[in-house]
């Protein structure tokens, strides 16, 4: 597939949605990226966009914000002013949560039942699946899931059995295809998956310093996980899940926002 010289690399590839981190850095880029939707990831009260920010996007793209059902301030079971106070147009995605960002606490309440009144005040919301896949089907909401060597089998599987609710797929994504820069973009993220973490040597490099054994193992696993590649590469990846029954592909970049609207 040739890029058309008026097509952008992140289009071209098959990218319908961004994923944006507000702690790595201007959020502003958000209203330069070359798709219709954005979505903010949760890294803590203190990175969640302003209102104003968000109606003024809103205005522009579709925008969701991810929402952690165990944490103060969105937990549908207890203090929801955070997730209540989000502008109206603004959508969610709801996640159980990363611990690295809920208190101990928080941690411990039940996921299900907040993940199911959640789904049910919002029942457009996506809801996030990793670690809890059988209570995000549960809710009959959009899935919104990692993607993972699994993905296109289980899709399919999914497909198959009758589930015709939308399905969303969220990758780390480097359009290049430079070993060292993928190495060095989601090698890490591609080291902390159960499978791949068993597969490498102990106290292993995990970015671009990575040699023999290790770097056969996470070359291929940056495959797995992540959307890398050239866009001709991606793209073709990003076929496939959509052959599958995937709705929705979202782009995470990993090496940086800016990359994405150049």
């Amino acid at each position: 597939m040739s890029l058309a010289s008026d097509e952008h690399a992140v289009r071209a590839a098959g990218i319908d949605a961004v994923a944006v981190k507000p702690a790595e850095g201007d959020v502003e880029h958000a209203f330069d990226l070359p798709v219709d939707s954005v979505v903010f990831d949760y890294e803590g009260h203190e990175h969640v966009p302003g209102n104003d920010f968000l109606t003024a996007l809103a205005d522009e793209k579709h925008v969701a914000v991810t929402t952690p059902v165990r944490a103060d301030g969105f937990d549908p079971l207890g203090d929801d002013s955070a997730g209540g106070a989000l502008p109206e147009g603004v959508g969610r995605v709801l996640v159980a949560g990363n611990p690295a960002y809920l208190t101990e606490d928080e941690s411990n309440r039940a996921i299900a039942p907040r993940l199911g009144a959640a789904a049910e005040t919002y029942s457009d919301a996506w809801v996030g699946t990793e670690g809890v896949e059988r209570i995000a089907l549960a809710t009959g909401n959009p899935q919104f899931e990692l993607l993972s060597r699994r993905t296109e089998r289980d899709v399919r599987g999914l497909r198959a059995a009758g589930f015709d609710g939308e399905l969303a797929v969220y990758a780390p994504t480097v359009l290049s295809d430079d070993a060292d820069e993928i190495l060095d973009a989601v090698g890490g993220y591609a080291a902390r998956r159960r499978p791949v973490k068993r597969a490498l040597p102990d106290d292993c490099a995990t970015d671009s310093a990575a040699t023999g054994r290790a770097r056969d193992v996470l070359e291929k696993a940056t495959r797995d996980y992540a959307l890398v590649g050239s866009v001709t590469e991606v793209r073709a990846r990003v076929d496939a899940l959509r052959d599958a029954g995937v709705d929705t592909i979202v782009g995470y970049p990993a090496t940086g926002l800016a990359s994405f609207t150049r």
